[in-house]
């Protein structure tokens, strides 16, 4: 059975600067913004996504030590999408088969799936346009909620 919308994280919630002004959690977890190391298994093109991603990410208070695997995961999915999309450029949309049919390149898939996958886990983090647009950075800290500061600090 659906449980509707996934809950937005408090920390998320400060950022977009809690537009319903509902009562924001006490009883969440706290976890202190940490910038976890780069997996060991990310390939070059992963690794290099990670560096361009991740302090920005921790700059905003967002990157936990816990966020590793997801984040990990958005690199990865950007890697496949970015190799998909190379050799589609280089191979071409279609193929032929034995039988002399032409359809779809496999590649094709491929890099659907991995962009997909790749804008959810962005998602996630607030780094696409529409994520972002919510997003909203208080002046000076008296214009923070109370709150914001064991997120922010």
């Amino acid at each position: 059975m659906a449980r509707g919308r996934k809950p937005k994280p408090t920390a998320l919630k400060l950022l977009t600067g809690n537009p319903g002004k509902r009562t924001l959690p006490n009883d969440e977890p706290q976890i202190p913004p940490h910038l976890p190391p780069v997996p060991e298994h990310l390939n070059k093109v992963a690794r290099e996504e990670w560096a361009r991603v991740s302090e920005s990410l921790y700059n905003c208070g967002i990157l936990t030590s816990l966020d590793r695997a997801a984040l990990g995961a958005y690199c990865t999915s950007y890697s496949r999408w970015s190799e998909a999309e190379i050799k589609l450029e280089a191979d071409g949309f279609t193929i032929e088969t034995s039988l002399g049919t032409i359809i779809q390149s496999p590649l094709v898939g491929i890099a659907n799936k991995a962009a997909a996958d790749m804008v959810r886990y962005a998602a996630e983090f607030g780094m696409t346009p529409s994520a972002r647009s919510r997003v909203k950075i208080a002046e000076n800290a008296e214009d923070k909620p109370t709150a914001a500061a064991r997120y922010l600090a």
